[in-house]
């Protein structure tokens, strides 16, 4: 048995000859709007109106902002508007802390090597340099080379 699986989902059915439903909504209230105050206004104060009103319901019912309706985006702006601003991220200044400072314990002025060789002995160089290893306990003295 087979089954006609609907296609064109997403695009609205066309009621009213070229219109859908929603667009000739829009569509008869700009017009109602612009014969009220046709009727009711003088005409120098409704043509303002009128012209304003048939633009504004003309761009609600056919125009398009980026594939999105132009009712949408004025519902995304006015939500914007209205609703309250989130911000996640501030930068708070940190209060500068003095900490003390660690009284030294002997003046020994430390013997820094210099490196010749290979990456081997600039790795052993990098290492004794980061625990603080003084002349006496340096492997690497000035003057003695270990691959001689």
């Amino acid at each position: 048995m087979r089954y006609q699986v609907p296609q064109f989902v997403d695009i609205e059915d066309r009621i009213f000859g070229p219109l859908t439903l929603k667009q000739f909504i829009y569509v008869l209230g700009g017009a109602g709007l612009s014969v009220l105050a046709y009727l009711t206004l003088p005409f120098f104060v409704a043509a303002p109106i009128i012209g304003v009103a048939m633009a504004f319901s003309g761009s609600l019912a056919f125009y398009k902002v980026n594939n999105k309706p132009f009712v949408e985006i004025l519902q995304a702006a006015f939500k914007y508007m209205l609703a309250g601003r989130l911000y996640l991220w501030r930068r708070i200044p940190k209060p500068i802390v003095h900490q003390k400072e660690a009284p030294q314990e002997k003046d020994t002025p430390s013997y820094i090597p210099t490196v010749r060789h290979n990456n081997l002995t600039n790795l052993a160089f990098n290492l004794s340099l980061e625990e603080g290893v003084t002349a006496d306990a340096n492997p690497l003295k000035p003057g003695k080379d270990t691959h001689e």
